[in-house]
């Protein structure tokens, strides 16, 4: 597996194969690998997603016990041309938002939770 020029990120997630499905389906993501049921990574384009199920060396205890979980608000951003038509597309879906969409000076943005509670970004640039 070759990761050079790819920025990577993992999530905590509680089913790797409902990630999986989410982020291939709605998002664009492609399966780069996956180890079922503990672990999956997804790319889409120079973005590489670590999705670590509950049996994944990623989900371990730390050392003062504090578990890893999904959630919090760090989040990844994905840039779209049409900001109001995926909104519909993924409300249409059944897909779950935090908030409306915001403008501001640099574009618009929402963000979406995937099944487990960890946010996306959908971010439109300014005109």
């Amino acid at each position: 597996m070759n990761v050079q020029g790819k920025a990577t990120v993992r999530y905590m997630i509680d089913d790797v194969e409902a990630a999986i499905g989410f982020y291939t389906k709605y998002l664009g993501f492609t399966v780069e690998s996956e180890a079922l049921p503990a672990f999956a990574a997804v790319t889409r384009g120079p973005l590489r997603l670590l999705l670590s199920g509950p049996a994944s060396s990623g989900r371990r205890p730390m050392p003062d016990g504090r578990q890893p979980a999904p959630g919090g608000w760090n989040r990844i951003q994905l840039p779209v041309a049409d900001i109001a038509a995926e909104v519909e597309r993924l409300r249409t879906a059944g897909l779950q938002f935090r908030n409306e969409i915001l403008k501001g000076v640099g574009g618009s943005q929402i963000v979406l939770d995937d099944p487990f509670g960890n946010p996306i970004e959908l971010f439109q640039p300014a005109e």
